[in-house]
């Protein structure tokens, strides 16, 4: 009986040691680890040090207070917690820890953003909470001496390895100061948060609102700076709502900032669709902006073409120094990388209003694609207001704007006094595609008719080298006359003051054919006349297509004269040229007409001595100018091979030679 009641008692006596001691064993433990954590963090020579260390066994509540941590690099940037509380927490192996939530109370951030001028920023952020973590136990350390990108790459690779369902920040305050800034810029967030945090992947993130001011020193006048003073300080103010981004790879930003990445031509996509709200800003010299919204369906990379750390490595050692030619070159041609591995799909700012002491301003939206340094850049929707009036633009686009290749162009001038050959300007052509303008309102002088722009296309392409083979151009368009003009004269005495112009131009080379023809060729001047045709040329050679001057004079010897249609009707224009002709001569318009035609025929009648179809022309001609409102045919198709460069020559010798070369036919008719 003795050995039971004995055997009870020092159960009894170890449970209620296990009860105390296990407790304290744990509160040691954590102890042991939160301080081994802070010992790696000051192995690379960082300052880092906490405050009390609590641990409940029971709830597994880990609470660190009075954590700071500075960087040994100078200038240093350093960052502060208040406290930070781990609930729920558990350890899924050996070398990852879990907690239900990670709330962290009054973070202070301060550092210096390196570049051309110091940045010093700071953040408050009173509270961030973490829901569902899980990461590693501890996390590598950044060996000492590592370049801005290495940083950034291990602490994208840390980031990597955390899981989150979501994470919180309700507010936070920041501060700038330096750069062009005549004062600290200040910041405002509120409503920041993201979730779903997985494998490298964020599902989305949501800002609510980004609240700015700031002031700025603006340049003096000469007169000022002559006299030692400075501009006038100005204060802006603004904010953005509702940014929130999806679908962002961290996977993305390692491939960019991986040694290897100039093996990796791929395309990466870092975040997909990305939209904001209003964005208005505001300044004290008078000028308001306002943006109903931004959006970006896509945002990738190609690592292989961004080249970060050559990038980094051309800049100058020194921001005082001015670089070199040769670096000037370098960098630019590092640029002009960056933009081929960016790419921009459906970027679109909408609803821009703008306010200023000069007048209103207003753009419905500003759209950009660009891929491979490629883009398109549309402006839609400009109302605003000119020195002689209202000006309005519904839509300026070009099209094909090859950024990176204008890049290069300028690197390869960028030594002092170089200047580009004027055989080198045709290279400029293939840096576009085309340009589009719609709907464009102007006035042409102050209180005239506005000039009227429906549309404008011109497109190019097609190269050879570096010439176009193949161009369009559609234009319509309607403006007002110019009084002050004496050739205009004969128009504005038959009571026309307003032209319409209706175009559509076609160039374009057929390679498998040989053939070079104009066509479409339409044009038609409101109240003049309608005009179609179609020149064709043949045994066009590949090698004409040059800047070499002598190699195209010698390629261009081969090639032939194929035909020529014209068609020409008359919506006034023959009745303009009789009361012109009336007008000179003073003489009836009936007695003008029959003046016209007498002369078209003794011009035709010495023509047609050396070429009988030219007479059919001079009849057609004729009754074309007889009755108004006809139509006049003509086509001329060659006898034999007609070489093109005897033709022109010719034609600037004996025109009635070069006519003969050619069968004629030509009609009026109604």
């Amino acid at each position: 009986m003795k050995r039971v009641v004995i055997g009870i008692l020092v159960a009894v006596t170890l449970g209620v040691g296990g009860f105390v001691g296990v407790p304290w064993y744990a509160q040691a433990r954590a102890e042991r680890e939160v301080e081994a954590s802070f010992a790696q963090i000051r192995q690379n020579g960082a300052s880092a040090s906490h405050g009390k260390v609590a641990f409940d066994l029971w709830s597994r509540k880990l609470t660190i207070a009075d954590v700071k941590i500075e960087s040994a690099a100078q200038p240093p940037a350093s960052i502060s917690f208040g406290t930070i509380t781990a609930n729920g927490l558990s350890q899924p192996d050996n070398g990852h820890v879990a907690a239900s939530s990670i709330e962290v109370s009054d973070v202070a951030i301060a550092g210096q953003i390196p570049g051309p001028a110091a940045l010093r920023v700071s953040y408050k952020l009173p509270q961030i909470v973490v829901k569902d973590y899980a990461g590693p136990a501890r996390f590598a350390t950044i060996p000492t001496g590592s370049g801005l990108l290495e940083s950034y790459r291990a602490l994208i690779q840390q980031f990597v390895a955390i899981n989150a369902s979501a994470l919180t920040i309700p507010r936070a305050t920041g501060t700038m100061e330096g750069g062009p800034a005549a004062g600290p810029a200040e910041f405002t967030y509120s409503g920041f948060t993201v979730e779903n945090i997985k494998d490298g992947r964020i599902a989305s993130y949501r800002l609510d609102e980004v609240a700015f001011t700031m002031s700025m020193q603006q340049p003096a006048n000469k007169f000022a700076a002559s006299a030692g003073q400075s501009g006038k300080i100005e204060k802006m103010q603004g904010r953005i709502a509702d940014i929130v981004h999806r679908d962002i790879d961290a996977g993305a930003f390692l491939a960019v900032l991986d040694p290897e990445a100039a093996k990796d031509d791929s395309s990466r996509r870092i975040y997909g669709r990305v939209t904001t709200g209003a964005y208005e800003v505001s300044s004290d010299a008078g000028v308001r902006m306002r943006m109903d919204g931004i959006s970006l369906d896509e945002f990738s990379v190609r690592p292989s073409r961004l080249q970060l750390p050559a990038l980094i490595a051309a800049l100058p050692a020194s921001t005082a120094a001015q670089p070199t030619p040769e670096q000037a070159r370098e960098i630019m041609e590092r640029v002009a990388g960056l933009y081929e591995g960016l790419g921009i799909r459906n970027a679109e700012m909408r609803g821009m209003a703008i306010e200023t002491p000069q007048g209103p301003l207003k753009l419905a939206a500003i759209r950009v694609d660009l891929r491979d340094g490629k883009g398109d850049i549309a402006v839609e929707g400009f109302d605003g207001n000119s020195p002689n009036g209202p000006v309005k633009l519904g839509r300026f686009a070009l099209k094909g704007f090859d950024v990176a290749s204008l890049l290069r162009f300028a690197a390869k001038y960028a030594a002092q006094d170089a200047k580009p050959a004027p055989a080198d300007a045709v290279v400029l052509l293939k840096l576009l595609d085309g340009v589009e303008l719609k709907g464009l309102t102007a006035p042409y002088k102050a209180g005239d008719k506005p000039v009227r722009i429906d549309n404008i296309s011109l497109d190019w392409g097609q190269f050879v080298g570096p010439i176009p083979t193949k161009a369009r151009l559609a234009a319509k368009m309607a403006g007002p006359l110019d009084t002050a003009n004496p050739a205009l004269l004969p128009l504005l005495v038959a009571g026309i003051d307003t032209a319409a112009v209706d175009a559509d131009l076609g160039l374009g080379w057929t390679e498998s054919a040989g053939t070079f023809a104009l066509e479409p060729f339409k044009l038609e001047v409101s109240n003049l006349v309608a005009a179609s045709a179609n020149v064709s040329l043949s045994q066009v050679p590949r090698e004409v297509f040059t800047i070499d001057l002598q190699q195209a004079t010698t390629a261009a010897a081969k090639i032939e004269a194929s035909g020529v249609a014209l068609t020409l009707r008359d919506l006034g224009v023959v009745d303009v040229l009789v009361a012109n002709y009336a007008r000179g001569h003073a003489i009836p318009r009936d007695a003008a007409r029959k003046a016209l035609i007498d002369s078209i025929k003794a011009i035709g009648a010495q023509v047609a001595a050396d070429n009988v179809d030219a007479a059919s022309a001079v009849d057609a001609l004729s009754r074309f100018i007889e009755r108004p409102r006809q139509t006049f045919t003509l086509k001329l198709s060659p006898r034999a091979k007609v070489p093109a460069m005897q033709l022109a020559q010719l034609i600037a010798i004996d025109p009635p030679s070069a006519l003969a070369q050619f069968k004629i036919e030509a009609q009026t008719a109604p």
